[in-house]
């Protein structure tokens, strides 16, 4: 087994919204910090190709469960935020409190610095603006979600980022790892982490492959893994954390869709507007996709007359707060069913979803198969680390989707962010 010549003051596992967060504010204090990130870092291209490479293999960044329902993830620098919608939620404040954990000043600090606001009335697309009247016209207070988006940088002829953004208006944890690596960071691409290495009850460095399985290992004073809801718990099992990637929240999804004839969808803003139904248990928002995944939405539920449908088509994504319960497998496989009571918030959103398209004058009403995003709560604050985001061993602390400890059922990009600029002022005082 070969070994890394140099040793780091910290090595951060994963490049998503935390991992990323987390190498930047440590590298903007000086510390030498090593990135190891299981995909690669290419220049975004913003294709389907690109796109199925690094989120859409079977086994690796696609997951399906027992009851066919698939999870993808993006195994690439920066993470699922490559491929994410940009939508920006607020952080469980309330939650977090009663665990011990105040990121106030974080969150001010983030909303400082990145480009979060609602989209401007331009930016909001026909699509987009036909389900915001209807749903306003049925009385839900259905209004625009905050994005992060440079909004400066957008120009009507601009596609949005689906398939990763080479126009950069969109932000991603991409963005943050070129910060970091401008202030000195490393990164080594293609590396999979398999274990923490300890000595005694302290983590001291990690293993990790490449290329075609070559071994390596690499030493630092403090390991933070940020490998996400399914990596880190498979590595943290690995390491002596028997407990972890069980009883965990995925936010279960359908759409809901119906076609019109007067509109024609052009380059438009999935999630720019919706309600949160936090008492139900769901939200709802425009969902518009590009024509390849609209074709693979209705294959699914073999509506194959209406897969070149695309532009003509209404979306509304009902996501729900699901039930924790299932495993992680040994392997990173996704093991969960949704329960009655998941199945039955998605139906209740359905219900809503198909009367405000119904209104916005939108036929052939139907909804598609289960999807789930943001896997999380597999090492969760609480049981499995503390609040500084520390595990059982020194030296070892875990930061993104899956500390967060109770179903919550909405994009964490902003919080994990606000963990990862806490995080790094403690790991600087430590």
């Amino acid at each position: 087994m070969s070994s890394q010549n140099n040793t780091f003051d910290v090595i951060v596992v994963g490049s998503g919204p935390g991992g990323a967060t987390v190498a930047k504010e440590l590298c903007a204090e000086g510390k030498k910090v090593l990135i190891l990130e299981w995909g690669p870092n290419p220049v975004l291209k913003g294709s389907f190709l690109q796109f199925a490479r690094h989120a859409l293999v079977p086994g690796k960044s696609l997951l399906i469960t027992g009851q066919m329902l698939g999870l993808f993830r993006g195994i690439i620098t920066g993470g699922s935020s490559v491929f994410y919608y940009g939508t920006c939620f607020k952080v469980p404040e309330k939650m977090l409190s009663s665990y011990g954990i105040d990121i106030s000043q974080e969150i001010a600090q983030t909303r400082q610095e990145l480009p979060i606001a609602p989209l401007k009335d331009e930016m909001v697309t026909p699509m987009s603006r036909r389900i915001m009247s209807s749903a306003q016209d049925l009385g839900y207070n259905w209004d625009k979600f905050d994005k992060f988006m440079y909004q400066d940088r957008w120009r009507p002829e601009h596609k949005f980022g689906y398939y990763g953004d080479p126009n950069d208006v969109k932000w991603s944890a991409k963005m943050y790892v070129e910060q970091a690596l401008e202030n000195g960071a490393t990164i080594i691409n293609n590396a999979k982490v398999s274990k923490v290495i300890m000595e005694g009850n302290s983590a001291c460095g990690v293993a990790y492959r490449t290329g075609f399985g070559k071994k390596h290992k690499a030493y630092a004073s403090k390991i933070v893994i940020c490998a996400g809801g399914i990596g880190s718990p498979v590595i943290l099992r690995n390491s002596g954390i028997e407990r972890a990637g069980y009883d965990f929240f995925f936010d279960p999804l359908i759409s809901v869709c119906g076609t019109v004839n007067d509109i024609k969808a052009g380059n438009e803003i999935p999630m720019s507007t919706g309600i949160l139904l936090e008492d139900e248990g769901y939200m709802m928002t425009d969902m518009s996709v590009p024509p390849i995944l609209h074709m693979m939405f209705e294959a699914e539920v073999l509506k194959l007359h209406r897969m070149f449908s695309q532009k003509k088509t209404l979306r509304i994504m009902i996501k729900a707060r699901d039930t924790l319960g299932g495993e992680i497998s040994k392997g990173g496989g996704v093991k969960k069913m949704l329960s009655k009571q998941d199945r039955q918030r998605l139906l209740n959103g359905y219900k809503r979803a198909t009367s405000i398209l119904s209104n916005a004058g939108a036929k052939n009403i139907h909804k598609t198969w289960y999807f789930a995003a943001h896997p999380g709560g597999t090492v969760k604050i609480g049981e499995l680390i503390d609040s500084d985001l520390k595990t059982q061993f020194d030296n070892l602390y875990v930061c993104d989707c899956s500390v967060i400890p109770e179903a919550w059922g909405l994009p964490p990009t902003l919080t994990l962010i606000c963990l990862g600029k806490r995080l790094a002022k403690h790991l600087c005082n430590t």
